[in-house]
């Protein structure tokens, strides 16, 4: 008898970095010989993460969201496995095993009363994207979560020619947890007004509403005319890989004059972006809040990685442009969030 599986998320529009978590975990199952059900509203944004991720999904069928909200007993049952991430609440899962994904840092919600207590007690595994995230939901919903890095298909990256591009990675979106490119911008303008000369920064992102439509793209847009800036929106999986492998520098802001303690969901939860530049040999300059953190934890020149401020991120760019020290050691520590390691812990728990 062949294993089914329902993949749930109420985000599934934004195609960020929790719809590939998602959407990377159906891959596994159905390189596994699994069916797989995903609660995306239409083949086309299907086909639309299915270029944006690089994931073929050939096999992996639509289901309603209504359809697993409702009579979960009934139609829950159906399945071997039911994945859900979490917008906050805890949902009623009945499938044989359920696990509860939250890539969210949700706080101050009343997690621990009697109603979420009882349904926690069907959820085989809560699994949170970094552990960053697991302190608080633990704290929030009194469980004991277990940590599964985001999949990061790092063997589709690699260095090529370099050239002098400073890129950052973001939706154009003014979300929960804004990527403040309006702050590169201001950055790089700087750089160039006191003397920098033949670089430029692109800035990629997607953007849910057409670009003419978009007010926070459009006024980053004013606020880079006459700089070398590039806006590139909704770029392919190709796009994106292409200009990584060009890159000499990787900036990330989200986070950016947050107070993580009061608003943990604000700040970058964990990055996958930074490890897909580190994989091109990108010299990552992060700010230093949430998730990011983790990365460069173990890492011997964490001190050229992170920032707190936009003069700390000037002078640390204005020494990477002098002399960007050598990349291996960031490669090797961007293998740690593979797709493989990914994928053999969800096998280790099915």
């Amino acid at each position: 008898m062949t294993n089914r599986a329902a993949l749930y998320t109420p985000y599934a529009d934004t195609l960020g970095g929790g719809e590939r978590y998602l959407l990377t975990l159906a891959q596994v199952l159905l390189d596994n010989s699994w069916l797989v059900d995903v609660t995306f509203e239409d083949e086309d944004l299907l086909n639309r993460a299915r270029d944006r991720f690089n994931l073929s999904l050939k096999g992996a069928s639509l289901v309603d969201r209504a359809f697993l909200e409702k009579r979960a007993y009934i139609n829950h049952y159906r399945y071997n496995l039911l994945f859900w991430v979490s917008d906050g609440s805890i949902p009623t899962m009945m499938a044989k095993k359920n696990w509860l994904h939250f890539q969210v840092p949700f706080h101050n919600l009343g997690g621990k009363s009697l109603f979420n207590i009882m349904k926690l007690k069907l959820v085989n595994r809560v699994i949170c994207n970094s552990r960053f995230t697991k302190k608080i939901i633990d704290a929030e919903y009194g469980t004991s979560s277990s940590v599964w890095y985001p999949p990061v298909a790092v063997e589709d990256f690699s260095p090529g020619k370099k050239e002098n591009l400073i890129i950052a990675v973001g939706r154009f979106e003014t979300t929960m947890n804004v990527k403040r490119q309006d702050v590169l911008i201001s950055v790089f303008k700087k750089l160039v007004d006191e003397g920098l000369t033949t670089w430029r920064l692109v800035l990629l992102g997607g953007s849910l509403t057409r670009e003419e439509d978009n007010s926070f793209l459009q006024k980053l847009k004013v606020q880079a005319q006459g700089y070398p800036i590039d806006f590139v929106v909704n770029a392919s999986f190709g796009q994106l890989k292409q200009t990584y492998s060009r890159a000499r520098i990787f900036w990330h802001a989200a986070g950016f004059g947050i107070d993580e303690g009061k608003e943990p969901e604000r700040v970058e939860h964990f990055g996958m972006t930074t490890i897909e530049a580190m994989a091109s040999g990108c010299w990552p300059l992060v700010y230093e809040a949430g998730g990011q953190k983790e990365i460069f934890k173990k890492f011997s020149q964490k001190d050229f990685c992170l920032w707190q401020d936009e003069e700390q991120l000037l002078e640390k760019t204005r020494k990477i442009i002098a002399k960007t020290p050598a990349i291996d050691s960031l490669i090797n520590l961007a293998n740690n969030f593979s797709v493989t390691n990914f994928a053999n812990n969800v096998k280790k728990n099915l």
